[in-house]
C-alpha cells in the first residue's frame, strides 16, 4: 500500500500542470498517477500544438480568461525549458458575407481580452500573409502560436519530478472508493491511500468520477479528430494557420491549415464519433464503450437535432472518403489537391455531454471536500493548462 497527501489522476498538461502549482504552493506529498507507461498518448499529446490567444471567446468568460494568460505564460514556459514554440500568428478567413460578419464578433472580442489583431478587408491583403489562401476578409492575430505539446508535457513531468512529485507511470487506476480518511485507489500495478483526490483523467474522468457518485448527469462522449499531412514539397500551401469563420450554430471549428513546429503542415481535424473512448482509427471499434454512448440519454437527444445529424453525416464521410475532406480542405486553400495529403495522426476530444443532450462548451470541475474532479478540460485544454492547472491547486490548497 502507497500513501500520499494528494494523487492526481492522469499525466496530461493539465494533471502535471496541478501537481506543478501544488508543489510550488505547498509542502504536500503529491503522486501523479498515469495509466500509459509514457506520457502524451492521448489528449495533451494528440492535438494541433495551437496556442489559441483567446478572441474566439466570449470577453470575462473561463476560457477568454485562461486561453489569453494561458498563451502568455506558455511561451514564457517553453522559451525557459527549451520546448519548440513558434509564434506564426493566425489568420481566420471569411468566404462570404455572413462570416465578414462574425469577424467583426471576433474583433470586437479580441478587443475586450486584450488580445492583438488586424482586420484585412481584401484578398490582396490576405495574400500578404497567406499567398495561397482564398477569401473576401480576414482577421490576422500575431500572437497566435505553434508548440511541441509532447516535449511540453515531458518538461512539465521533469519539473514537478524535481519539485519532488512522484511520477508513476503505468499505474491505470480501476477503482475509486472514498474511506474514512479520503481514497483508496486500486490501480494496475497496486492500491494507494490518499486523504485528497484530483481527477485529472481526461477522456476517463467521468467513470471515476461516477465511482463516488460525482458529475452523475454528464458523460464523455469520445469525438476522433483525423489530421492529414501535407506533402513536403508542397508545404509552402501554407505558411503559418489559417482557419475558418468559426460558425457558432455548430460545435466543432472545423478543417484548418497548422504549421507545426517541425516545419509540417497538417490538415484537419473532422469531428467524428468514435467508436470507443481510445478508438484512433477509424476501423477500431470498442463495443463497451460504443454500446455506452450509443444508450446514454444525452447523446439520443443531442443527435434528435437535425443539425447535429446533418454534421454528424458530413464529418463522417470526411473519415471515410478522402475526396470529401479535401474537398473541406479546398475551401481555404484552394490549391491543394488530394495527391498534396497524405494521412497522418488522429486525436480523441472527451467531449462531455449532459443529460438533457447539451454538449459542455466551458471547462468544468466539481469539488468536493477532499477532491476536485475536472470533468471538462476543453479546448483550448493545452492552451489553458498553466493558469487552469494553478486554478485548480489554489481549490485543493483551500482545502487543504
Amino acid at each position: 500500500m502507497m500513501r500520499h497527501d494528494v494523487a492526481i489522476v492522469g499525466g496530461g498538461c493539465v494533471g502535471l500542470s496541478v501537481a506543478k502549482h501544488l508543489a510550488e504552493r505547498t509542502d504536500l506529498d503529491v503522486a501523479v498517477l498515469e495509466k500509459e507507461h509514457h506520457l502524451a498518448a492521448h489528449q495533451s499529446g494528440r492535438n494541433s500544438g495551437v496556442l489559441h490567444p483567446g478572441f474566439n471567446y466570449p470577453p470575462d468568460s473561463k476560457k477568454a480568461r485562461f486561453a489569453t494568460e494561458g498563451t502568455s505564460r506558455m511561451k514564457e514556459y517553453c522559451a525557459e525549458h527549451g520546448v519548440p514554440c513558434d509564434e506564426l500568428g493566425v489568420l481566420v478567413v471569411a468566404k462570404d458575407d455572413a462570416e465578414e460578419e462574425r469577424l467583426e464578433t471576433l474583433a470586437e472580442q479580441a478587443e475586450a481580452n486584450g488580445v492583438e489583431y488586424e482586420l484585412l478587408r481584401s484578398e490582396a491583403e490576405i495574400h500578404e500573409h497567406e499567398p495561397y489562401a482564398e477569401g473576401q476578409a480576414a482577421l490576422y492575430a500575431p500572437e497566435a502560436a505553434s508548440v511541441d505539446s509532447q516535449q511540453y508535457v515531458y518538461a512539465l513531468a521533469s519539473e514537478v519530478r524535481d519539485e519532488g512529485v512522484d511520477v508513476y507511470t503505468g499505474y491505470e487506476v480501476t477503482r475509486v472508493e472514498e474511506t474514512a480518511d479520503g481514497y483508496h485507489l486500486a490501480t494496475s500495478n497496486g492500491h494507494f491511500e490518499v486523504p485528497y483526490l484530483v481527477n485529472a483523467a481526461g477522456l476517463h474522468a467521468d467513470e471515476l468520477a461516477h465511482q463516488v457518485g460525482v458529475g452523475e448527469q454528464y458523460q464523455v462522449v469520445p469525438f476522433r479528430g483525423e489530421y492529414y499531412e501535407v506533402r513536403p514539397e508542397r508545404a509552402e500551401l501554407c505558411q503559418t494557420m489559417i482557419y475558418p469563420t468559426p460558425n457558432p450554430e455548430l460545435p466543432f471549428l472545423g478543417v484548418h491549415y497548422t504549421r507545426r513546429t517541425d516545419g509540417k503542415v497538417i490538415v484537419g481535424p473532422n469531428a467524428v464519433l468514435a467508436f470507443g473512448r481510445e478508438a484512433y482509427d477509424n476501423t477500431d471499434v470498442d463495443l463497451r464503450d460504443l454500446y455506452e454512448t450509443l444508450t446514454y440519454e444525452g447523446f439520443r437527444k443531442l443527435l434528435s437535432s437535425k443539425l447535429m445529424v446533418k454534421v454528424a453525416w458530413d464529418e463522417l464521410n470526411k473519415s471515410y472518403r478522402k475526396e470529401k475532406f479535401t474537398e473541406a480542405s479546398q475551401r481555404l486553400v484552394p490549391d491543394v489537391r488530394a495527391a498534396d495529403l497524405q494521412q497522418s495522426y488522429a486525436g480523441i476530444r472527451a467531449q462531455l455531454v449532459s443529460d438533457d443532450g447539451e454538449l459542455v462548451k466551458d471547462p468544468l470541475f466539481v469539488e468536493r471536500e477532499d477532491a476536485v474532479h475536472i470533468l471538462n478540460a476543453v479546448s483550448p485544454g493545452l492552451t489553458s493548462s498553466l493558469p487552469f492547472g494553478e486554478h485548480i491547486a489554489g481549490k485543493l490548497a483551500e482545502k487543504v
